[in-house]
């Protein structure tokens, strides 16, 4: 029986590792992968950066607000919804790029122009809406910028200076983050596999799956006319920026269903973005080859 506990209690540190892994190794592969003018090309086009923007800062946030207005829900979960409404920017955006086939190079632009947004956004937004918040950049910003920012820093760099190198290296490391990924999920699923079933018992599951579709659909059709660029936006929106959520919730209430609907709500958003969003890319994959048809024959 001991036994069982001890391997219950060391779950949420393999979560933190694998979730650890997944981040450092999907950062460090889009370097090796990418070049410094590959991922500044996309940022390059001004109306779709202002509705990036518009579409995770404004529309999300205002539609998850109203809302919550409407469902009858504890404040807890209210406030940790909203939370989870304002911080975009997700970490796992270029490994989600890469599995529903969008740009990977647009995604990486997008997700640190999100998470630059959000690390000015939150402090602005967060006290306007949930009274007794307090918000510091810098403590957002310096998990992300050393977790992310520096292992992509290092693969551009190898990838500028030494490409043999990295092209030998980088299928290797996607190996090493997609492990990291599904093991995170797996551990994740079983730590929080009470609250999930409660959550099924409330009205919190129905918010956070509009949530949810509205995010995915509004990133989406604000994506621009290119299919991999929507891909991207449609997940990125929908997928929020789950760390410094969790900073935020971890660090201003004491009521521990906060922090809870935060991890769920990020769980959900993942696991329903990769099956969704692969089942999504296959769909419209074999609608482009009947049309690629009919124009033959």
């Amino acid at each position: 029986m001991s036994d069982i506990f001890s391997l219950i209690d060391i779950f949420p540190l393999i979560d933190k590792l694998a979730f650890l892994t997944f981040i450092v190794a999907t950062m460090l592969g889009t370097g090796l992968r990418l070049t410094v003018q590959q991922i500044w090309e996309p940022l390059r086009n001004i109306r779709l950066i202002v509705l990036s923007l518009v579409a995770n800062f404004v529309l999300v946030p205002l539609f998850v607000y109203l809302l919550l207005q409407i469902v009858p829900l504890s404040e807890p979960i209210k406030d940790g919804f909203i939370i989870m409404a304002i911080a975009a920017g997700p970490p796992a955006l270029p490994k989600l790029a890469q599995i529903v086939k969008g740009n990977v190079a647009f995604s990486t632009g997008l997700m640190m122009l999100l998470m630059f947004g959000t690390i000015i956004y939150m402090p602005i937004a967060l006290p306007l809406v949930l009274q007794g918040v307090q918000v510091n950049s810098w403590d957002i910003a310096k998990p992300l910028l050393f977790l992310m920012l520096s292992p992509l820093a290092i693969g551009l760099f190898i990838k500028a200076k030494f490409a043999t190198i990295a092209s030998s290296f980088q299928p290797i490391v996607s190996k090493i983050s997609s492990a990291g990924l599904f093991l995170g999920l797996a551990v994740r699923l079983a730590v929080h596999f009470y609250e999930i079933i409660t959550l099924l018992q409330t009205g919190a599951i129905l918010v956070c799956a509009v949530f949810i579709v509205f995010s995915f659909s509004v990133g989406y059709l604000l994506g621009g006319p290119g299919i991999d660029t929507q891909r991207v936006l449609g997940v990125g929106t929908a997928q929020r920026n789950f760390a410094a959520a969790l900073l935020v919730g971890t660090s201003n209430f004491d009521d521990p269903n906060v922090v809870s609907i935060i991890m769920v709500t990020s769980l959900l958003m993942l696991v329903i973005v990769l099956i969704a969003g692969q089942k999504f890319t296959e769909i419209q994959e074999e609608k482009i080859l009947e049309i690629d048809q009919v124009k033959v024959s």
